[in-house]
């Protein structure tokens, strides 16, 4: 057989189904059927290595290499860029023009982002929210001293960590909004990690200057305290004061935007096929599905077949923000659709393709690969970031870390800002004491991030949403192990752990005395199943109080192995006296880490 070098394509030590369909120019479901024949069970985002890679390809008809070192670099720089900033990268420079600044509102809930937005556009969004707070993200443009400036409004209550983080991945420049009474509180600084996580500069809005009490060289000092100083300081933050109540410094807030905005390339092809980010959807019962799009290169015409995800359809409608009909969107224009068949997810790229034929073909495919059944791949672990590391997928090890008390939180923050290697660091989004809850795994999978706690645990909905998408929690008791394990996993040393996985949760709801037994705990079962002999854990409040075997699992008088959700049981724990009425009783299992 002849050898067809025109055939082969170079592949990275690591690479997703969707990179591999694209390399080898086929469907990515035919890639995911292929690893199915050979045992691995994969979805169209995982990744799986240059071995198993070459395998499929071979047995598809196409040759591969392994990508050189010097091909790896010529394409890291591209790598960790949120997709329609690849897209922008992409065009030719000559078709490039300037766009306006993109900017989001971030801050915490009641320090007035949205009744700063009003007085930046003149309405009055503020009295039509519920509860006086910002529910979605809501996209507006203003023409300011002859330019255009597009901004994200997005909620500020802790409940709205999701959206938060789309609106920080899909802006130029992000506006902390800061009450100078209040200072930097717990979604400040989530707000800064998601700030700097997408890489965008911040400029604070320091508002309620106005407000008695109001200190702002204290909130300064704070900011500074969490990585932002002012450049009065000799930093390279601007920290504009300003009041929403009577409108003092927006005029020296727009210029601030407008100088960051020149000083950073801010552009995009108007004559290339639209693209951009869903920013919100929803069904209107009277309209259809309704889809607010942001433009984030090209233009978006009336008339136009978008594909998004699984949804597809043809532009019946679009309106601008103000609700006005318009035909079309150029880049960093938010603009409001009707035509999309099905409600598509907001944060998803949308693009214009040709034909009905295209667009029906690529959704569908979409579709069908969200439906193949596999145990999501984790965003990154510490395992994998050296591998990571050298296919130049990472150049960062981002962490979310949580710990017990502050005299733990110092030496943990100081001991890992040290570490790193030639090329690879630590980045440390968010430190904060407590449990692990579910907007830390929402950062860390906005930002690609590890959550490591340190003597706490994390929460019933966090390990679900850890597990249904992937985030690993890694979870310590000695300060030197957390450290030694970071720093193996830069170095490529560390070797795969064993982790936690919670098969089956109870409820206490009596506690019986038994005569050369002890005590047993009448238990609901509220989760998943309890297992004979297994390991257990009794939960109260947000302390661990045991950790240790099953000893005994009776349903009604029978001794069983096991005891499924839905049912009444009694549970013995090994070792174990103080069952109290209200503690909730895990079993688990212990898995290798891969």
């Amino acid at each position: 057989m002849t050898e067809d070098k025109s055939a082969r394509v170079t592949v990275p030590e690591l690479v997703t189904v969707r990179e591999l369909a694209d390399l080898i120019e086929v469907s990515p479901i035919a890639v995911i059927k292929q690893l199915m024949a050979n045992g691995v069970i994969a979805n169209i985002n995982q990744q799986i290595d240059y071995e198993t890679a070459a395998i499929v390809a071979e047995e598809m008809g196409r040759e591969v290499e392994l990508q050189t070192s010097e091909q790896e670099s010529e394409e890291k720089s591209s790598v960790a860029l949120p997709e329609w900033r690849k897209i922008i990268e992409e065009e030719d420079e000559n078709n490039l023009e300037q766009r306006p600044p993109v900017v989001a509102i971030l801050g915490h809930v009641d320090h007035g982002k949205t009744s700063l937005l009003d007085v930046i556009r003149r309405a009055n969004v503020v009295e039509g929210e519920a509860g006086g707070i910002t529910q979605h993200i809501g996209a507006y443009q203003i023409d300011w001293d002859g330019r255009t400036i597009t901004f994200l409004d997005t909620p500020g209550h802790e409940a709205f960590t999701a959206m938060r983080a789309r609106g920080a991945q899909s802006t130029d420049i992000v506006v902390l909004v800061v009450a100078a009474d209040d200072g930097v509180m717990p979604q400040t600084k989530e707000a800064i990690a998601h700030a700097q996580a997408a890489g965008v500069p911040i400029v604070v809005a320091l508002n309620k200057i106005d407000v008695a009490g109001s200190n702002p060289e204290r909130v300064k000092q704070q900011l500074s305290d969490s990585g932002l100083t002012t450049d009065e300081w000799d930093g390279d933050t601007m920290v504009v004061p300003v009041s929403a109540k009577d409108s003092t410094g927006i005029d020296d807030l727009l210029q601030a935007i407008l100088l960051i905005s020149d000083d950073i390339v801010i552009s995009a092809n108007p004559n290339a096929d639209g693209t951009g980010m869903v920013i919100e959807s929803q069904i209107d019962k009277n309209r259809g599905v309704i889809a607010t799009l942001l433009v984030q290169n090209g233009t978006l015409r009336k008339g136009d077949i978008v594909v998004v995800g699984a949804a597809w359809g043809r532009m019946r409608a679009m309106f601008s923000h103000n609700g006005d009909p318009i035909d079309e969107a150029i880049p960093s224009c938010p603009v409001e659709v009707m035509g999309l068949g099905v409600v598509p997810r907001a944060g998803d790229m949308f693009r214009t393709v040709d034909t009905v034929r295209q667009a029906r073909s690529i959704a569908s495919e979409t579709h069908e690969s969200q439906e193949v059944i596999g145990q999501p791949s984790p965003i990154v672990d510490l395992e994998n970031i050296f591998a990571e590391f050298k296919s130049g997928k990472s150049q960062e090890l981002n962490l979310v870390v949580k710990v017990d008390v502050q005299g733990s939180l110092e030496p943990i923050v100081n001991s890992l800002e040290q570490l790193g290697t030639e090329g690879l660091k630590v980045r440390l989004l968010h430190t904060e004491l407590g449990n692990i809850n579910e907007n830390d795994v929402l950062l860390a999978i906005a930002s690609r991030a590890i959550v490591i706690g340190f003597n706490v645990r994390p929460d019933a909905s966090a390990q679900k949403l850890a597990r249904s998408k992937g985030v690993s929690i890694r979870e310590y008791q000695v300060i030197y192990r957390l450290v030694e394990d970071v720093d193996k996993a830069l170095q490529g040393l560390l070797e795969p752990e064993e982790q936690e996985v919670v098969v089956g949760e109870a409820e206490v709801r009596e506690v019986f005395k038994i005569s050369k037994i002890g005590q047993i705990a009448g238990c609901y079962m509220r989760s998943g199943e309890f297992r004979r002999k297994a390991l257990a854990r009794v939960v109260r409040g947000d302390k661990v109080v045991h950790d240790g075997n099953v000893s005994s699992l009776k349903h009604e008088k029978d001794d069983v192995n096991q005891v499924r959700k839905g049912f009444e049981c009694g549970i013995g724990l090994k070792g174990f006296q103080d069952f109290k009425v209200g503690d909730a009783l895990q079993c688990y299992v212990l898995e290798e880490v891969r």
